[in-house]
Formats: structure tokens, sequence, C-alpha cells
């Protein structure tokens, strides 16, 4: 399964954040381990140096003790006392020592006035140790592991901790040798000198670690904990995300419902503009009629049947709107018309601007032309809006090169209606956003009709297109669902 950008941020998070993790855990372990080590091996110095000071305490005393039958039993009951005595050898005035290098430590213990060291062994282990005296001096063969053999050793049999006797030019002395793994991926060394002044030699523990000293056990631990929270926080995250993401939407709903108000009020006074300012121009018109000496009676009542045309308009402009508002699933209300009747009556309705740019408009209706199932007022709205947006194109043409046709057809589902006009066409980059509300090729216009009358086509479960001209000029086609396929 692959991984997606964010997850693989949040899982690299979490790597990293186990792998912190784990070297924390790494150093505190290793802190303990290592704290464990140097507490045995300050036991271990500390026993190791008190066996050498109570072989010093012997020898000092014996040398103290007075001559006689007393003393030779108390040296050759040593042994037995003391399992660390290996054996004693006592030499009285004016008797030598068969050994030159007891002779010479003898010389060198009366100097110091002290217990010196004659040989060391490292295969038993064990030492010599010489203290003279007066009149006898004594030699004292001491085994250095017995305090292994003690209950309070600190360092277990078969463990992996060795304790060595390192002198200064001898080799060193094995007390107990550990375990060694495998694997040795490090050391822990502790060194210090053993304080019986006999004995010039360190006390040495090493213990090797390796694979299994690790904490694997914490790691995977922290390694689940860390994955367990990085998915917590993850979630969390979305969570948090998706709540953003839910209030953004409402946002830009509520934003979207506040244009939507704007473009709908915009729309209303596009719409009410164009009956309004017919009333307009129709009343004044009926006024000037009835003015002049005699009045034109019949022209004047044609102005004012106008009038109430364009004011009932206005008025089920209105209604339409307020049932929209009102009720906005509901369908708008519809019946069977005919195109071709439609088209006749919003021509005759602008029939005064048509002839004052010279436009004869040329309605063209084909023998399959057929009756549609739409809102009337509806589509009244959709040709008033073509037929206008048509002369306002002718406006910018020479007169002679003003064309309008209006083409009515019908196939097997659908009815069709196209304006078509020879005015100076769209460039590319308009037509593109055409339907778009606010895109406007006039000055001052407002962008709104086309994208309300194809508002209107689809509410009727049709549609308003642009037809690719070959030449200039621009067209428009409305079609709606026939009636008898409705």
């Amino acid at each position: 399964m692959r991984l997606n950008a964010s997850d693989s941020r949040w899982a690299a998070a979490a790597v990293v954040l186990a792998a912190l993790g784990g070297g924390l855990l790494w150093r505190l372990d290793d802190a303990q381990r290592r704290e464990a080590f140097d507490t045995q091996a300050r036991i271990a110095h500390r026993l190791l140096s008190q066996h050498a000071l109570q072989m010093e305490a012997v020898l000092a005393t014996l040398t103290l003790v007075a001559t006689g039958p007393e003393q030779a039993d108390a040296a050759r009951r040593l042994p037995a006392l003391l399992p660390a005595v290996r054996s004693v050898q006592q030499r009285t005035d004016p008797q030598p020592w068969p050994d030159a290098r007891l002779q010479a430590a003898e010389q060198a213990s009366r100097e110091t006035r002290r217990a010196v060291l004659v040989r060391l062994e490292t295969a038993a282990p064990r030492a010599l140790l010489l203290r003279a005296g007066q009149p006898s001096s004594y030699a004292l063969e001491v085994d250095l592991s017995q305090p292994l053999r003690e209950a309070d050793w600190p360092v277990a049999p078969g463990s992996a901790v060795s304790v060595a006797l390192v002198p200064a030019d001898r080799p060193l002395v094995w007390l107990q040798q550990g375990r060694s793994p495998a694997t040795v991926l490090g050391r822990y060394e502790a060194r210090k000198h053993l304080a019986a002044d006999s004995l010039p030699v360190d006390v040495v523990l090493q213990q090797p670690w390796s694979w299994a000293e690790l904490p694997w056990l914490a790691w995977a631990l922290w390694t689940l904990l860390c994955a367990a929270a990085m998915l917590l926080v993850r979630a969390g995250w979305r969570q948090r995300q998706a709540r953003r993401r839910a209030e953004e939407w409402l946002r830009l709903g509520q934003v979207a419902r506040l244009n939507t108000l704007g473009e709908l009020a915009a729309g209303m006074a596009h719409e009410l503009n164009q009956p309004l300012t017919a009333v307009l121009a129709n009343t004044q018109a009926a006024g000037r009629l009835l003015d002049e000496d005699p009045p034109e009676l019949s022209t004047a009542r044609q102005a004012m049947t106008q009038a109430a045309a364009q004011a009932r308009r206005a008025s089920e402009v209105l209604s339409r709107l307020r049932q929209a508002l009102a009720r906005p699933d509901e369908p708008p209300p519809s019946s069977s018309l005919r195109l071709d009747a439609a088209a006749r009556a919003a021509l005759d309705l602008l029939a005064p601007e048509a002839q004052a740019l010279g436009v004869r408009p040329q309605l063209q209706v084909a023998p399959s032309a057929a009756a549609v199932r739409a809102d009337p007022v509806a589509v009244e709205q959709i040709l008033h809006n073509l037929l206008r947006n048509a002369l306002q194109a002718l406006a910018a043409v020479p007169t002679d090169e003003r064309r309008l046709t209006v083409q009515v057809e019908a196939d097997a589902r659908s009815g069709h209606l196209s304006v078509i006009d020879s005015g100076e066409g769209l460039a590319p980059e308009v037509a593109a956003r055409l339907f778009q509300p606010f895109v406007s090729t006039r000055e001052g216009g407002l962008g709104l009709g086309l994208s309300l009358s194809e508002s209107l086509a689809q509410a009727q479960g049709g549609a308003l297109t642009l037809l690719p001209l070959a030449e200039r000029g621009a067209g428009f086609r409305l079609s709606l669902p026939r009636a008898e396929a409705a």
C-alpha cells in the first residue's frame, strides 16, 4: 500500500520520535547498568583491600607475640584458623632464610617497617608476603581468591564480569573470568589501586555487553506507544481539519447565498427595468398623443394597451420571483406553447426599437416546428433578452449590414428557437465566459441577461447555447422539450 505525502510525513515523525525516545531509553538503560557495575566494582575493591589488610595485620601480630612454644604453635595453627593462609614460614635469629628473595624481602621490610610482597603467582592465584620482626620474621602464602568464596562477594559466578589484579611489572592475575558473548559491542571497566601497601596492584573489573543487553523490550513498547500516539494525533488533526473544512464550506455556503441574493436582486432589477421602461415610454407617448389637437385617440389607446401589457409582465416577473423564493424546490408552472407564436409576440413588442435601427427581423418557421412545454413568462423573458441583445449588437454596425433572423424548428425530442444577428460578433475570451454572471460586452451592462436566461431555460428542462457561426455576428439557440415528449 502506497502512502500519500501526508501519511509519509506522519510516519517520518513517528520514526523520528521513536528514534529519539529509543536513544533516551538506551542512555537510561546504559546508565543503570553502568551504575550497577560501578557498585559491584566498589564492593569488590573494598573486600579485596580488606582481605589484604587482614593478612598484613596477621603478619604484624605474629612478629609482635612473644617467642617460645606458644609462638610456634600459633604459626602452625594459623592455616586452620584462616582459610586464606596457605602456609606460614618463620625465621628466627640468627638463622638465615633459605631463599635469597626472602632475605632481600626481609631487608626491604625492615627499611619500610611494613609487610612486602615477595612473589605473586598468576596461576593459583597466590601471593607471598613477608614481615620482618625481632627476633622472628614471618612469610605468609596467601590465597588472593578467598574473598570470592565469601557470601558478600558482589560478582556472581558465571556472570559476565571479570575480576583481575594488575601489577605494575608482572602479568595480570585473574581472580574471576566472566563469560564473554560472541559479539562484544562495548565494555565497562573499573580500575582502582588496592588499599594494602604490601600488594602494589590495581583491582580491575570488566563487563562486556552485546546485542542481548540492549533494551529490546523497552524499545518495542516505546515504538508501539509512538505509533499509537501518532495515530491518535493524526486522527485528532484530521478531525480538526475536517471541522475547519466544514466551517469553511459553511462560510462559503453563506457567501454563496449572499451572492445568490445579490444576483437575484440584480436580475430582478434587470428584468423589471425593461417592462418599466416600456411602460414609461408608452404612457409618455399616450400623453403626447392626447395633447395634440385633435387628440389621436386610437394611437394613444394602443400605447396605453402596450403599457398595460408591460405592467402585467412586470407583475408576472415579481410573482414568479416570489414563488421561487417561497417554494424553491417546486418546479415552475408550465404549459404547452408554440415557439413561433412566442417569437412573434416578442418581435411585436420590440418592433419600435427594431424600426428605430432600420432592422426588419426575419422569422423562419420550419415545417417541423412543434409545441413545447414551458413557462410562458420565462420563455418571454428569454426571447426578450435574446432579441434586445441582438438589437444592441446591430446598433454597432452600419445600417445596411444589420440583419436579424429568428428560426424555429424541432426534432424528435425538443423544439428549438435560434436568434442570429449580423453584429460585430464575440471575442473568443468573452464567448468562453458568456453565460457567467456579470460578464457583459456592453459598456454599463450588468451582464445578467444571458446568465438568467440560461437559468430559466435549465429550469424548464431545456438549454440555452451559443451557436458557432462561420461569419460575423452571434447566434443563440433556445431548446425546450416538446409538448408530446414531456
